[in-house]
């Protein structure tokens, strides 16, 4: 039987349909850069567009079909600094900018629950 998996919804975005934010504003810009600018993409070589499509939907239904593998398990977060810390995965918001945990073992004490920032985060290690 399938595992629910909690999300951790933040407020919507600007749009109408709730989608995301402005691609013009600065957030979406420092959050969702590209290597190929999608309108010279298209104009220049439209083969290499999608192959970068592509190779991104891939990459993101690995990571994701990873997060779904992680909820519930104790995973090790290799931080900045050398810090190492070990958690209950419970979830990520849906912009992958924070990861909930339980139990979180830090080198100054145990937290029962917190946000892990995926900004602080270097890799993440967990037994399957």
């Amino acid at each position: 039987m399938a595992t629910p998996v909690p999300v951790l919804r933040l407020p919507k975005g600007p749009d109408p349909n709730s989608r995301g934010f402005d691609p013009n504003s600065p957030r979406f810009i420092a959050l969702c850069r590209t290597s190929i600018p999608t309108s010279a993409a298209a104009e220049s070589d439209p083969q290499q567009l999608q192959e970068e499509q592509h190779a991104r939907s891939v990459l993101r239904e690995r990571f994701l079909r990873c997060l779904l593998a992680m909820s519930n398990k104790k995973v090790r977060f290799h931080m900045h600094e050398k810090v190492n810390v070990e958690a209950t995965f419970g979830a990520s918001d849906i912009d992958v900018l924070n990861f909930q945990v339980s139990d979180l073992h830090t080198p100054i004490g145990v937290q029962k629950e917190a946000l892990i920032r995926s900004q602080d985060v270097i890799s993440f290690t967990f037994d399957a």
